[in-house]
């Protein structure tokens, strides 16, 4: 009599049972894993190694390493294998498996990449190399090489608690052949499947029992001593598996890939070796499997496979065009989304889609972003100007106060320009192919009303590595089964386009992606976001130049195209969302500030080799009895501004100044300071000491208070009083009779700043709670005026850390500069500096990339109480009717405003994964600017300009020039803009493979339509309306071409970003 089966009253017994069966535990030698192998064999004569060690952290090329003297060893860098099949594997397939504990290549004798492995424990394991699919008798010794990287996938441990520049050791634990039972491990991935379906399918499906079963009886079957029982149990799972979905069932459209960090808990350097690991496993499994698809994003790292791994290149290329290998992604790397400034943006995108364009022969389509720290609420616009028209991310899942509500939906950014997006509900982008994570995709997909598909990402990431054999045979066996969704591997852009073509009524959200994690991330390693802003303004003013001097002398002055492509390569490349962000190791820092050093050299040089070119009949400034030199200025409107007077004419300069009773002010460095009066934007003026730009000037001054402790700076705008902590206790406002000060401003605050778990990527909620005010400083003057009245502030953070700040106010405005250094030690705090204004508003007004964005200041909701430190770039301005003070800096991201107090996040100190993080010292600025009207009335976007962007002392000596009466080059502006003071002028650059046409890029920065005349003195027939691929676009608005005075008029809805191509 056959015992009946009770699995329904026992149904967690039976589950532990074939969990048991299948597992690594301690039936392990005599459950399924005890008979999966065949055999294995290891040492001499089947297995030699020899190896070299190269020295140091070099990492050298293969054809390096393959003329190296070899010895026997085993536990360094490139391995030498000889392998030597005996006649046991007759009929079978063989396998070499090495596990290094670390990454690994294969490499043939020829030099070509073959594939990556992975080696120690975990899901990632990946270790062995198919020799042969078949063996034979006669097998002839083959040899190859393995190139050993010494670095885990992740790092070199945990990285939220060691530093990971310690040494640690490696070592070579298997180099073995082995063959595997088939049919054995056929019926492995059968269980794997059935069991998981088991687990996953609620007990109400029948569908659940029905798997419970069969595995079950694949159990009772199986016999491991006896392997004629495997094929009566793979009948059974055939059975089980014969069982299709219906027509209605969600479709599940998957593709494998493998995201790789460009840099984080490894250099650069390292993640060149990753891509290329990474990819040619993958082109080894699409020989095998030819339904695989992959897809791989950021243009960097294909340019650096096609520089190290040529041979690797083609291959792709070749499974590329076959539709296998699907290159996507748009832009140069997987930026930050917060920070980059929107040029930058613009130059991910234009390098990203022009390199797919020449090696794969076409844009992507699919603006692909999986993992980054929030979403610029212009990108929609950018993306569709860069000939895009899908999104694809999942990071928002990791939110930790709200779920975002869509799945699939219309994502509207600033303009109104949309983009269809979807997040893929499985909720990751390194998912391992099982049941569970498909039924997930329905479970969690929040738009099923509206679409019945998901895409699904599946293969090792972060770290690289990609889908392994089993997540395809997992796959193989899913496709179409009840119980599960329908799952199909796809080119991603077919599942776009079936959305496109099937839903209906689709929701919008619009505006940012504000990620609800990861906040700290605004402020982490500061040094490097002070050189990104530094690196676009820099480039920005490079560009502009050589444009300029190209059409100057076309003859004499090539534009160098390509070395500012290189450079931009670069800033984009530090833009990577583990790199600008500050979550990456020390050691990606120092990578980056070489990084950033070679662009400042190389920029300066173009800068000044283009200057030549338009001033190149000018001598050099240098010491001598002349006192004439000239200012540029870069921005698009005329500006008044306090300006160094070069060293070399300085003492000529004050004694001319003085006898003519003009305004010029000497320091106690013995800097010599002038007023720099109505220069043209985008023009050139000359600065001599008989220039009178008195006409209005007013002395600023500096004195003590007469009735408490404090000081006072004012001119003929405001007056401001500063207590012995350098906090600002009173901001009056002359013209409007206005005090702008609440309680107090420049109030600096020390926060414990212990996050839940991300060290360097968080800033907590809590930690608001517990602070305390830095209250031990000293105050005293430094600059009395005319020009210039300045404070020094010294004031001691802790022990470890001080601050010395110069509080300063000009004759010419009513902003209040801080100019602050300070010597950083600290463990795990926050430092910020908080204002409370005489304000009141329900909003704020931050600038993000190419416009603005405002956001409450309140805590309403749950949604609002998130945004309690938010992302920035030039300003954050509190408005009320009629009145607003804007928050200034040069290089900050991290604000806050609650209420009437406005905050800016400084320095953070976390220990992890750079245990070193931001400790030292650090320079920076920021400004208070009062403006009469609301923010939308004011000309705070052009005010944070030119506090980020001086005027230029241009270094000759103008003095001949002047008193020849020869006109200053570049006396008349360039550009200029009238009739819509909410328009800027960002951009001008050559354009891309045309010497005969430049580009201007503009924007709509208040959130209004704009008519604007934009006349160019430089030479131009024709104007044209291009997309940032600089294509030209017919959108309906045409362009009034007014080629007599080389005006055109451009019109503009609110934060339209416009790009002209002029020809000449």
């Amino acid at each position: 009599m056959n015992h009946p089966s009770y699995l329904q009253k026992h149904s967690s017994i039976t589950r532990s049972r074939i969990n048991n069966f299948i597992g690594d535990n301690q039936w392990g030698d005599v459950n399924l894993k005890s008979v999966i192998e065949y055999l294995r064999i290891s040492g001499e004569p089947h297995v030699s190694l020899e190896v070299w060690s190269a020295p140091g952290q070099d990492r050298p090329t293969f054809e390096h390493a393959s003329k190296q003297k070899y010895r026997p060893a085993r536990t360094t860098h490139w391995f030498r294998v000889t392998v030597r099949i005996p006649k046991d594997f007759v009929g079978r397939s063989v396998r070499f498996e090495i596990d290094t504990s670390s990454e690994a290549m294969i490499w043939s004798t020829t030099g070509d990449p073959i594939m990556g492995l992975t080696g120690g424990g975990g899901r990632e394991r990946h270790v062995d190399y198919l020799l042969t699919e078949k063996a034979t008798a006669h097998e002839k010794p083959r040899q190859f090489y393995v190139e050993m990287a010494c670095n885990q996938l992740f790092g070199n441990g945990d990285y939220h608690q060691r530093p990971q520049d310690r040494r640690i050791y490696y070592r070579l634990n298997m180099a073995d052949l082995m063959s595997h039972n088939e049919p054995v491990l056929a019926l492995y991935y059968d269980l794997q499947v059935i069991n998981d379906m088991a687990n996953r399918i609620t007990e109400e499906s029948p569908r659940s029992w029905q798997a419970l079963s069969a595995a079950n009886a694949i159990v009772n079957v199986f016999e491991h001593t006896d392997l004629s029982t495997v094929e009566p149990a793979r009948e059974i799972a055939r059975q089980f598996f014969k069982a299709q979905g219906g027509d209605s069932n969600h479709q599940v459209y998957a593709i494998g890939n493998c995201h790789i960090d460009t840099a984080w808990l490894w250099p650069f350097a390292e993640t060149k070796r990753k891509a290329a690991r990474s990819w040619s496993t993958q082109l080894q499994l699409m020989d095998i499997y030819p339904e695989y698809r992959f897809a791989a994003s950021q243009a960097q790292q294909f340019e650096w496979l096609k520089e190290n791994y040529p041979s690797l290149f083609g291959r792709i290329q070749d499974k590329a065009k076959a539709g296998q290998f699907i290159p996507l992604g748009a832009t140069w790397v997987e930026c930050d989304c917060n920070m980059p400034s929107g040029e930058s943006l613009v130059r991910q995108f234009l390098l990203g889609q022009r390199f797919y364009k020449e090696h794969f022969g076409e844009i992507s389509d699919i603006f692909w972003l999986p993992d980054t720290f929030g979403y610029a609420s212009q990108l929609p616009q950018i993306v569709r100007l860069a000939g895009a028209k899908y999104f694809f991310t999942q990071k928002l899942s990791w939110n930790s106060i709200n779920r975002f509500p869509n799945t699939t939906f219309r994502w509207v950014g600033l303009d109104g320009s949309h983009v269809l997006t979807h997040m893929a509900p499985a909720n990751t982008y390194a998912a391992q192919c099982t049941p569970g994570e498909l039924m997930d995709s329905v479970k969690r997909h929040k738009d099923l009303a509206y679409t019945n598909e998901s895409l699904y990402l599946f293969g090792n990431g972060d770290g690289g590595g990609g889908p392994l054999r089993d997540m395809l045979e997992r796959m193989r066996r899913m496709e179409n089964l009840d119980g599960l969704p329908k799952v199909k591997q796809a080119h991603p852009r077919e599942f776009y386009e079936h959305v496109e073509s099937t839903s209906k009524d689709l929701v919008a959200w619009k505006g940012e992606l504000y990620f609800e994690l990861h906040r700290g991330t605004y402020t982490s390693q500061a040094k490097n976001k002070l050189w990104n802003r530094q690196s676009e303004f820099v480039l920005r003013d490079v560009e502009l130049l050589s444009t300029i001097a190209h059409t100057k002398d076309r003859q004499g002055f090539r534009y160098p195209s390509d070395e500012l492509t290189r450079l931009w390569k670069l800033v984009c490349l530090n833009q990577f969302h583990d790199v600008i962000p500050g979550s990456s190791i020390n050691m990606v820092y120092r990578d980056s500030d070489k990084i950033y050093k070679d662009v400042f050299d190389s920029a300066e040089k173009l800068r000044l080799r283009a200057l030549d070119t338009i001033y190149g009949e000018l001598p050099p400034l240098v010491a001598s009895g002349d006192s004439g030199f000239a200012v540029l200025n870069t921005t698009s409107w005329m500006r008044t501004s306090i300006i160094a007077v070069p060293t070399p004419l300085a003492p000529t300069f004050t004694r001319q100044a003085n006898a003519d009773s003009l305004p010029v002010q000497v320091c106690d460095d013995g800097v010599v300071l002038a007023i720099a009066a109505n220069v043209p934007g985008y023009a050139a003026q000359a600065i001599e000491p008989t220039t009178d730009g008195s006409a209005r000037f007013v002395p600023v001054r500096a004195y003590a208070s007469k009735t408490d402790s404090s000081y006072v700076l004012e001119n003929r705008h405001v007056r401001v009083t500063i207590d012995s902590n350098g906090q600002i206790t009173s901001y009056y406002d002359h013209a409007a009779k206005r005090e702008l000060v609440a309680t107090a401003g420049n109030v600096f605050e020390l926060y414990d700043d212990v996050p839940d778990y991300w060290d360097a990527w968080d800033i907590e909620i809590y930690s608001l709670e517990k602070y305390q005010t830095l209250t031990s400083g000293t105050v005293s003057i430094s600059q009395e005026g005319p020009l210039v009245a300045s404070l020094e502030l010294k004031l001691d953070i802790s022990e470890h850390s001080k601050l010395t700040q110069r509080i300063s106010l000009s004759a010419i405005s009513a902003r209040l500069d801080f100019d602050t250094e300070v010597d950083w030690h600290e463990n795990r705090k926050c430092l910020k500096a908080s204002f409370a204004w005489d304000i009141l508003s329900d909003v704020a007004t931050y600038e993000t990339q190419f416009g603005v964005v405002q956001r409450p200041t309140h805590r309403n909701t749950s949604w609002d109480i998130a945004k309690f430190e938010v992302c920035a770039h030039k300003f954050a301005d509190l408005s009320e009717f009629g009145y607003g003070v804007a928050l200034l800096n040069d290089c900050k991201y991290g604000h806050a405003t609650l209420g009437n107090k406005m905050s800016l996040s400084l320095l953070r100190a976390p220990k992890a994964p750079d245990e070193h993080c931001d400790m030292g010292m650090h320079r920076f600025c920021y400004a208070v600017y009062p403006h009469a009207g609301s923010f939308n009335e004011s000309n705070v976007v052009q005010e944070a300009y030119q506090f980020n962007v001086p005027l230029q002392i241009l270094p000759y000596n103008m003095s001949a020039l002047l008193g020849g009466g020869r006109e200053l080059p570049l006396a008349q502006p360039c550009f200029s803009i009238s009739g819509a003071r909410n328009v800027v002028l960002d951009t001008v650059k050559l354009a891309e493979d045309d010497g005969n046409s430049f580009i201007v890029r503009m924007y709509e920065a208040y959130g209004g339509h704009a008519r604007a005349l934009l006349t160019t003195r430089l030479p131009a027939d024709a104007v044209h309306k291009v997309n940032i691929l600089e294509e030209r676009v017919d959108d309906g608005a045409e362009l009034s071409w007014m080629s007599h005075s080389k005006t055109v008029e451009v019109v503009f809805k609110p934060f339209e970003i416009v790009t002209l191509k002029f020809t000449f």
